[in-house]
């Protein structure tokens, strides 16, 4: 006996594929008349329907012959959304944030993102761009500033495209204040400008506004102590001077020089902060994968012996390009690096971490026994627990001294990847040294 189809069932698969097929063409049209087809026959509509309508909408604003249809049925789907008691997600308050900078209202795009709280939902990067771009573009520079200053509160951080239209209007403005504090911003969330980027800021240089800012009096010292505690830089202190600014593309070496004025470029740095906060992550992680006992013993000991400018990866340097037959730990290539660092560095050792189980192999041998015991003395080697990674150890002690860590190692493993991309990348870039 053949069984009867749920007529149910096969309502809500035919509007879902009818739907779904006017997602794919892109027809808003179609999609229009599915709504009020659903809206006069009472037929419930879920979130996906909604959504699917919404996105709908907001890929058909930048078509001229449908952009009028998208705005008046956008709104119109949303409300009706509320009005059935479905609660929008992050995406449906998105969708209605580009709908309403679409129709050149951006206090609505930020007013729906302002409204999130109500249903309980967190804001993504992208649910405030419709307003910020709006803002930005139309030169509403007090209304863009508090939609990053609203952003910034929620956990959500521009990044180089939200800081760039920030950067411009505030040169448009002639907001040197406003200028000063996005430069400082991209300075530490952007490892590379792009060219759109780069020619605001070459614009704002150029321009009169930028020969006005600044402050003739300034205390070096009170910039000196704000450079060193944030890595480098003026770091808030103001435009030093005032005057017309000279305005050129170079290039810089491999050195660090300029290759316009021949300066010598400092590192910027990590601040100090946002080492503090590394350093617990690594810290915490470690405390988690290692004896507890074994890497409390490790940072006691570290808090006692903190004189150190660059840590040694040992079982990397030594194990470098020994990948051929009969290649094995290379003692004297180890050696070769720590007597090359402590020539750079007026003669101050550094510090090597090597496993002990390691160490032990390499004792066997007498020759590299002595050298072993010789750097022990000398405090050049600390030998990691057995059972213990000594990468938590080598990467806890470089942050926790601020200094240089040679190892060849890409540190691409997973224990790096619960560290988190963005800054352990930079930090990564500031302090690691390749022994090649």
């Amino acid at each position: 006996m053949k069984k009867k189809k749920n007529n149910k069932t096969t309502v809500e698969g035919k509007f879902r594929f009818d739907l779904d097929t006017c997602s794919k063409r892109r027809d808003l049209s179609g999609a229009v008349a599915l709504f009020e087809s659903a809206v006069s026959q009472n037929f419930r509509l879920i979130h996906y329907h909604f959504n699917a309508l919404l996105y709908l909408c907001t890929i058909s604003i930048d078509e001229p012959s449908s952009k009028a249809l998208a705005l008046d049925y956008g709104f119109r789907i949303f409300d009706h959304m509320v009005n059935s008691g479905v609660t929008p997600n992050e995406a449906t308050i998105t969708a209605v944030a580009r709908l309403a900078a679409a129709k050149s209202d951006g206090d609505l795009a930020f007013e729906v993102v302002r409204t999130m709280g109500k249903f309980e939902l967190s804001p993504r990067l992208r649910t405030y761009g419709p307003a910020l771009f709006w803002f930005c573009a139309n030169l509403e520079g007090e209304k863009a500033w508090a939609v990053e200053e609203h952003m910034v509160s929620m956990g959500v951080h521009p990044e180089e495209p939200e800081l760039a239209a920030l950067l411009k209007v505030s040169a448009e403005m002639g907001r040197g204040d406003k200028v000063y504090a996005y430069l400082h911003k991209l300075r530490t969330a952007v490892r590379s400008v792009s060219e759109s980027t780069a020619e605001i800021i070459e614009g704002w240089f150029c321009g009169e506004a930028a020969s006005e800012v600044g402050g003739v009096d300034c205390c070096l010292g009170a910039i000196e102590e704000v450079a060193l505690k944030n890595g480098g830089g003026w770091h808030g202190q103001g435009w030093i001077g005032k005057g017309k600014w000279l305005v050129c593309r170079a290039k810089v070496d491999s050195s660090g020089q300029c290759g316009s004025c021949r300066e010598q470029l400092a590192t910027v740095d990590i601040d100090r902060a946002e080492t503090e906060t590394f350093l617990e992550s690594v810290a915490a992680m470690a405390m988690e994968r290692e004896v507890r006992s074994n890497f409390r013993e490790f940072q006691d000991w570290l808090d006692k012996h903190d004189d150190y400018e660059a840590i040694v990866d040992g079982a990397n340097i030594g194990l470098y390009q020994q990948n051929f037959a009969n290649g094995e730990f290379s003692i004297p290539q180890l050696d070769a690096v720590v007597k090359e660092l402590y020539d750079r560095s007026q003669k101050k050792r550094p510090l090597v971490i090597l496993h002990n189980k390691r160490f032990r192999k390499l004792s066997e041998n007498a020759s590299n026994r002595k050298l072993l015991q010789e750097w022990l003395t000398q405090g050049v080697l600390y030998t990691t627990p057995n059972g213990s990674n000594d990468d938590w150890y080598w990467l806890y002690a470089a942050v926790k001294l601020k200094c240089l860590l040679v190892t060849n190692d890409e540190m691409r493993d997973h224990i790096f990847e619960l560290l988190g991309s963005s800054f352990f990348l930079k930090w990564k870039e500031r302090h690691q040294v390749c022994a090649v």
